[in-house]
């Protein structure tokens, strides 16, 4: 067997990354789909009425199969219609993927177009209980404490030379305030 690889053959892409062309396709099919979303009324009870934000398009490598995250518009407030049914608007859309993909393949220029599943995007939620816990009384103690004055000694010193002009000379024994001029000299 030979070890050589043949002419031409690309170098495997490391789990995890995503190349430019997934990229490049899922932005195209994620502006596509909010056209498809906007022009198009499906006739479902769970979607009438609402409003559907396309956050993210994730492909798979061979470019069939697409991951749609989606947030429909005000789901993160209570007071909302939408709020509490965004799991019945996610299988609506996932009963419905058949439909807005012929309607997405006629809006892109693809060999193929992808089969889509529709996920609900919870990026919004974490980032409301990130704000909800920066936002904690106790938390913005720590992030804008104001020092006090003895607080400027008990400070975090980032070098041995700043430790020692820090603390004076003699307060680290003759050692500290001989090695600035050199041994002493006992003769």
């Amino acid at each position: 067997m030979s070890n050589r690889k043949p002419k031409g053959a690309k170098p495997a892409a490391k789990a995890g990354t995503v190349s430019q062309r997934q990229l490049r396709a899922s932005e195209m099919i994620r502006h596509a789909l909010v056209e498809v979303l906007r022009e198009n009324e499906i006739r479902d009870p769970a979607l009438t009425g609402v409003s559907i934000t396309v956050t993210e398009v994730r492909l798979s490598p061979d470019l069939k199969h697409a991951t749609c995250f989606v947030e429909p518009l005000g789901a993160g407030i209570e007071t909302d219609p939408v709020a509490g049914h965004v799991d019945e608007i996610v299988k609506a859309l996932n009963v419905h993927a058949k439909f807005l993909r012929g309607a997405l393949g006629r809006h892109i220029d693809m060999r193929f177009t992808p089969d889509l599943r529709f996920r609900h995007d919870v990026s919004f939620a974490a980032a409301e209980r990130l704000n909800r816990i920066l936002d904690n009384p106790r938390v913005q103690a720590d992030i804008f404490r104001v020092p006090a004055e003895d607080d400027e000694a008990d400070a975090p010193v980032s070098s041995p030379q700043a430790a020692r002009s820090a603390a004076g000379p003699g307060e680290d024994g003759p050692q500290a305030a001989q090695g600035a001029i050199g041994p002493k000299d006992n003769s």
